[in-house]
């Protein structure tokens, strides 16, 4: 029985960054004799134990094979005769299929370190195409490591268009899709991994919503980067910088769905794409499983991102409808997102760095003014639809005496 450290933690090691997490692979081993040292099996699917002291993983050498029928996932299949040149061989990436002994030595027999070297994504063989999720994952190290220079090697890139082409990844499940999705937006820089998958076809099967987007004109005057889908990530990259929150990232990725159904007699404006994006968010979310603050923050900055921008036109009763539909009132912490967000959408835009945005500072005023509204003697008095209808109006009041 043989033990190496593998993946992540070669890799991050060899590019010089800090290595979070360390896998071990056991080489010679079955279930029981790691049991039997005190390891912990987690999983039924999955030979993967945890270690009796440092709680790290280790997994049993396995290959990976589809199913005899060759639908379904593919399952790992573990024995002590899988040597360590198989393990590795089934692993997506060059980068990702290294090992170390417990001396220290490199073992890489498909190049990694070289890949390393010339800052490549290339898959370690055929069996890339096993598993559909993949694209997905070299998309997100694309987010992870484009900043240090990283391109996906052509012949990988051509894999996963025919990969896309014949519909691999249409069966995707939508908690792993999701689960990619946030690994990206996690990064300091998401935008490699939409632009990775637009390479290879794979945005307009994961992600149909913001694919067709790209291709969609705006006004010149407010967008001058013109292309919805170019000001999608620019809002995005914007989001980046103001919040380490994948919600925000989130929302101000997807704040104008709605722009990629506008009639085409319509543009280059946008009339009504707010109420279109809110419903686009819904499905998207819904298809994807996405969780519950994500959507409800994603919808309401899809809806109501233009009457933030619009703030001084708005009649107090607006600004009151605005604040209730993000429910302010009992979710501070949703306005204090959706402004990041408004901003977000308002800087992601070429040539508006430096250029102002009260409109958050105001709308945060105002709702302070209503919050300060007393609602103890209300409660005193009133109940049920007179208090709400109380509070309302001295709410309304408020607003329009703090303009």
């Amino acid at each position: 029985m043989k033990t190496y450290l593998v993946g992540g933690a070669v890799r991050d090691r060899l590019l010089g960054l800090p290595v979070r997490e360390r896998d071990y692979l056991v080489v010679g081993a079955t279930p029981r004799m790691l049991r039997e040292r005190g390891f912990r099996q987690v999983g039924r699917d999955f030979p993967i134990f945890l270690h009796p002291e440092s709680q790290a993983e280790y997994a049993l050498a396995r290959t990976q094979r589809r199913a005899s029928d060759g639908a379904g996932e593919p399952r790992p299949q573990a024995h002590p005769g899988v040597t360590l040149e198989e393990d590795l061989g089934r692993r997506d990436l060059t980068i990702n299929a290294m090992a170390e002994t417990e001396e220290g030595v490199l073992i890489d027999p498909y190049g990694g370190q070289r890949d390393l070297q010339g800052r490549w994504l290339r898959h370690v063989s055929p069996a890339f195409a096993d598993d559909p999720l993949r694209v997905l994952r070299v998309a997100r190290f694309m987010a992870r490591f484009a900043a240090l220079g990283f391109r996906v090697a052509p012949e990988t890139l051509e894999l996963m268009r025919r990969m896309t082409r014949e519909g691999a990844l249409d069966g995707l499940v939508a908690e792993r899709v999701w689960k990619e999705l946030m690994g990206a937006l996690g990064c300091d820089d998401p935008r490699p991994f939409f632009t990775s998958l637009r390479a290879c076809g794979a945005l307009a099967r994961v992600l149909p919503e913001l694919d067709r987007l790209w291709g969609v004109p705006q006004p010149p005057r407010w967008h001058p980067e013109i292309d919805c889908g170019e000001h999608s990530l620019l809002a995005l990259k914007a989001a980046c910088e103001r919040s380490p929150a994948t919600r925000v990232r989130f929302a101000a990725l997807t704040h104008d769905l709605g722009k990629g159904t506008t009639r085409r007699e319509s543009l280059p404006s946008h009339p009504g794409h707010e109420g279109r994006g809110a419903r686009l968010v819904a499905n998207l979310c819904q298809r994807l499983r996405a969780p519950r603050d994500h959507r409800e923050l994603a919808q309401a900055c899809a809806r109501y991102h233009t009457h933030c921008h619009r703030l001084d036109e708005l009649r107090p009763s607006t600004v009151l409808k605005l604040l209730e539909g993000l429910d302010a009132f009992r979710r501070p912490q949703r306005l204090d997102d959706f402004l990041l967000v408004c901003e977000a959408d308002f800087y992601g835009r070429k040539g508006f760095a430096g250029r102002p945005y009260p409109q958050a500072e105001r709308l945060r005023r105002l709702y302070q003014a209503a919050r300060r509204v007393e609602v103890g003697e209300l409660v005193q008095r009133l109940q049920g639809r007179a208090l709400g209808e109380a509070l309302h109006r001295l709410r309304l009041s408020a607003i329009g005496q703090g303009r």
